[in-house]
């Protein structure tokens, strides 16, 4: 069975995952990770015509909330990110095999402030609801946590590995920063909050953050667990695992009021009937065959003569 086709709303928010492999720790928290995922992610902010509004890297995925020009910057984006980081984690610790578990998964957010504001803050409690730190500041992994409440860009590095690897070929003696770019990330407001001055988005995320730190300490209570300690988390061995992942399926959209979720899940199925009926027009030899906007239309064949590849 193919996946479904990608569905992007120009401009409209969207809540992105990418997860490691087998679920192994191979993002687990580190100085030298932090710098990389940073100007990584700052890199292909630069490059593609996608805002990024909030992210959070566990030790085995990473979410984005971030708004795209359309589905085609988007598909570049994350190619430019999740490639790069790839390589550079996979690098950093040792791992030769593949990296990412499967696709990136994408979902719809609705411009329900209510709905915005439900994913904004559940970036937040990433680290805090798993029971491995008290408060969302206290995770030490690559996060836009600290930067949404102070309004400060998020910073990084950026490494020229092609510049490091002429050097290495003429036999030049460098330094670890010879090659490198440092890069600030400049964070998109949430749409829902565009209208907002800085110190009041800055406010409403402190209130999320003391909301959720509040929250955390009663669950803890109620249990009697202690959570994991930031020390214990950057002990993690890379390529270990949780005994039993999470797995759970994935919505089509966010949504807040269930009148605004079923009009965006009926979008979609119009959507994915469309692009299915240009998807077999094209794979039939006609390649001017009309794919529905928020698509990234699948590419024509490299030889001639070749038919189309299948859509997926």
């Amino acid at each position: 069975m193919g996946y479904e086709p990608r569905w992007i709303l120009p401009g409209k928010l969207v809540e992105i995952t990418c997860r490691v492999m087998q679920a192994r720790y191979l993002l687990r928290p580190s100085r030298d990770l932090n710098e990389i995922l940073n100007g990584v992610l700052a890199k292909a902010a630069r490059r593609y015509p996608v805002g990024v509004v909030a992210y959070n890297a566990l030790s085995n995925h990473i979410h984005l909330l971030v708004v795209p020009e359309d589905a085609q910057a988007l598909a570049a984006f994350m190619s430019f990110f999740a490639g790069n980081l790839a390589k550079e984690a996979g690098k950093l610790h040792g791992w030769k095999e593949r990296f990412w578990g499967r696709r990136y998964s994408h979902i719809v957010v609705s411009d329900e402030p209510v709905a915005q504001e439900s994913r904004l803050r559940y970036l937040l409690t990433q680290g805090c609801k798993e029971g491995l730190v008290r408060r969302p500041e206290d995770w030490p992994g690559s996060s836009s946590t600290e930067a949404l409440l102070t309004g400060r860009a998020v910073q990084g590095a950026w490494f020229d590995r092609s510049a490091e690897y002429e050097a290495c070929r003429s036999g030049k003696s460098f330094s670890k920063y010879d090659f490198a770019e440092v890069l600030d990330l400049e964070l998109t407001p949430l749409p829902a909050w565009a209208h907002l001055t800085a110190k009041q988005r800055q406010q409403r995320v402190r209130q999320m953050v003391d909301e959720i730190t509040e929250e955390t300490r009663q669950r803890r209570e109620e249990t009697g667990c202690r959570p994991l300690g930031v020390r214990r988390i950057l002990r993690q061995d890379p390529h270990a695992a949780p005994t039993k992942p999470k797995r759970s399926p994935k919505p089509i959209v966010h949504a807040a009021a269930h009148s605004v979720r079923q009009q965006l899940r009926i979008q979609f199925h119009l959507f994915r009937r469309a692009y299915r009926e240009a998807s077999r027009a094209l794979r039939a030899g006609d390649a001017n065959a009309e794919f529905p906007p928020g698509c990234h239309r699948p590419p024509l064949p490299f030889v001639r003569g070749h038919p189309p590849p299948t859509a997926v």
